[in-house]
């Protein structure tokens, strides 16, 4: 690691804000395509080491991450009150990946590329159109042909639906198998559900003794470090595991938007955002990661041939709208969020599904799969959401609220039975 100490400037091409999952998939994505001529710098306040968060994500078998996963699955559960179903994802599995060696790989790719490492946050940055100056909090700052700005950023408006996805998950040890390895439970929707939103629970088995349970709400508010620990425990309890012969290894938490609110994914000429801030995040789901793989791996195809590193839009414009109209029907009561999951995998296959949330689906198809919806609620929705967006041009723009920050405990105990007392990791999907 180079420090940057000097009071000038230091001149790059790329400059990096952020270091975290999106950054690491980009510097990998430019080692991976050989791109050796460009001078580097990453500019972040943190050395992003060890698991700090677990992302999950479907896809085919992929020789670049397969050796980086801690498990896959080609079968998942999708659980309501009335039914459990069990999904073959032939050709796609659900994998997933800690954050740990995708780390080890964002760094060893940042020796290869002979990157500069400035350990001090980006405090500004200013565009003139032909380079862009971040002044930085050791003073000195950096001078780019381009910045890929990955930093958590607020969206540019507010948007007509906002809720929030949050979560708080349980790795968990057991004394005997317990777990099914060979099958992810993705949704289960058995979970009491709140007054306003969608809860759910799900498990991703490493072993038949290990696996991460988890409890997720969608809505617009957080609950209470007890409210997370209640919702767990009767979770666990549901699956009916023993809690006297579990282990909590570690704890996860976590916050990402679901809005339709716009993320501008290139502000000023030579800033280009990636991640949730370059809109990788799906409202309708929170999944991210996915996205921000394409994102990387375009920007690193664009440089590498000489182009201006700038991917496509994450997902479809018609995409976009489709996740404006499920999320207003969602917040408005005119669907329920176990209903409207469980008519989408019950009417189509789930490989179609999964494409459509991770925005792969042909406009043929996205007819089938809103057909398998309940028709007037949606063009309830779609006429709300149609007159919210005239208002919207009329209207002064309203700024967009702060996404709450994750609520956290105290450290973690590897105890037997009961919730622990705190986490250590944040996860992002």
């Amino acid at each position: 690691m180079v420090r940057v100490t000097d009071s000038a400037p230091l001149d790059v091409d790329l400059a990096l804000l952020g270091g975290g999952g999106a950054a690491s998939l980009l510097l990998a994505a430019l080692d991976r395509h050989d791109v050796r001529d460009l001078r580097i710098a990453i500019v972040d306040p943190v050395r992003r080491r060890g698991q700090d968060r677990t992302w999950a994500f479907w896809g085919h078998p992929d020789s670049d991450l397969d050796p980086l996963l801690s498990a896959s699955w080609q079968q998942v559960e999708v659980a309501t009150a009335a039914r459990r179903r069990v999904l073959d994802l032939t050709p796609l599995r659900y994998a997933m990946l800690r954050s740990g060696p995708v780390y080890d790989r964002a760094a060893d790719a940042e020796r290869r590329l002979d990157a500069t490492r400035i350990v001090a946050p980006a405090e500004t940055v200013r565009d003139d159109g032909d380079r862009v100056l971040v002044g930085t909090g050791d003073g000195r700052g950096v001078r780019a042909g381009w910045v890929l700005d990955s930093r958590p950023r607020p969206p540019a408006r507010a948007g007509r639906t906002t809720w929030l996805q949050h979560f708080r998950g349980w790795w968990l040890e057991a004394d005997r198998p317990v777990f099914d390895p060979m099958r992810a439970v993705l949704m289960d929707f058995r979970t009491p559900q709140p007054p306003r939103g969608v809860s759910f629970g799900y498990v991703l088995p490493v072993s038949d003794r290990y696996a991460l349970v988890e409890y997720t709400e969608f809505s617009p508010d957080l609950l209470t470090d007890a409210g997370y620990d209640a919702a767990l425990a009767g979770y666990r309890d549901l699956l009916g595991l023993d809690p006297t012969g579990l282990r909590v290894r570690e704890v996860e938490n976590g916050v990402i938007p679901m809005t339709d609110a716009p993320f501008p994914a290139r502000p000023t000429p030579r800033v280009v955002r990636l991640g949730t801030a370059g809109g990788a995040t799906r409202p309708s789901t929170g999944f991210t990661f996915s996205a921000m793989y394409r994102q990387a791996d375009q920007v690193a195809r664009a440089l590498a041939a000489g182009r201006a590193p700038v991917p496509a839009p994450a997902y479809p414009r018609r995409h976009r709208w489709m996740d404006a109209v499920a999320l207003r029907a969602l917040d408005r009561g005119g669907v329920g969020g176990p209903e409207f999951f469980d008519r989408l995998f019950d009417r189509n296959p789930a490989e179609r599904v999964l494409r459509f949330l991770d925005g792969g689906t042909t406009p043929a198809e996205e007819v089938v799969i809103m057909n398998s919806t309940r028709l007037w609620p949606m063009i309830a929705a779609t006429a709300g959401d149609a007159v919210h967006r005239v208002r919207d041009r009329v209207r002064p723009t309203r700024p967009a609220p702060a996404i709450p920050p994750a609520v956290v405990g105290s450290a973690p105990t590897a105890r037997r039975g009961g919730p622990p007392s705190g986490e250590d990791d944040v996860r992002a999907r």
